[in-house]
């Protein structure tokens, strides 16, 4: 003799974790304003089977968020990382070889955490000449390329010059609704 248990059906939502700088974290702006937060909205709308989790913090640089992370992949176990750093390492003038291999550093233990990445890369300012900068854009689709990670190849593309905080570095919450379509066309293919 056996018994049937019927029960329900246990669903839990798919992590995705963003894992960024500044831009990640709306500087300056209301943090309901900012892009994950809008993002975490058109999943709740078209996606219902995903959850957004923001580990972003101001000022974070690729070496410093390689100090964190195991302990966020651990905590939150994501499905999706979402990964928006590097351009306060190079504000700074370190060495590109020197972010690559902090973000490599960071792609692989998302990887080995058996989670999908989207690389959110980035553009600087001339300040450091235009071999550094070359440099530095072209980081973000090697790594890509390497690691047959999803990559965007610039956050910001698109966002006028208006739509920008007055530092001149940070968006305003005009320009997030644009940042989010930037970051939806490379994170769709991987929900």
């Amino acid at each position: 003799m056996f018994a049937l248990c019927l029960l329900p059906a246990i669903s839990h939502a798919e992590t995705i974790l963003v894992f960024g700088d500044s831009l990640s974290a709306a500087y300056g702006i209301p943090r309901e304003a900012g892009w994950v937060s809008l993002l975490q909205q058109e999943l709740q709308r078209s996606r219902p089977g995903y959850r957004v989790v923001n580990a972003s913090i101001s000022g974070e640089t690729a070496a410093g968020g390689d100090q964190r992370f195991a302990a966020t992949l651990r905590r939150h176990q994501p499905g999706i990382v979402i990964l928006e750093l590097g351009a306060n390492d190079g504000l700074r003038g370190t060495p590109v070889e020197d972010i690559e291999a902090s973000l490599a550093a960071l792609i692989g233990q998302a990887r080995k955490a058996r989670a999908r990445v989207l690389l959110l890369g980035m553009q600087l300012p001339p300040n450091y000449g235009g071999d550094y900068t070359a440099r530095f854009m072209m980081m973000y689709a090697k790594l890509a390329q390497r690691y047959h990670i999803a990559l965007v190849p610039f956050l910001l593309e698109g966002v006028a010059p208006e739509q920008f905080q007055a530092d001149n570095l940070h968006p305003s919450a005009q320009a997030q609704p644009r940042i989010l379509s930037t970051v939806w066309r490379g994170l769709k293919p991987l929900l």
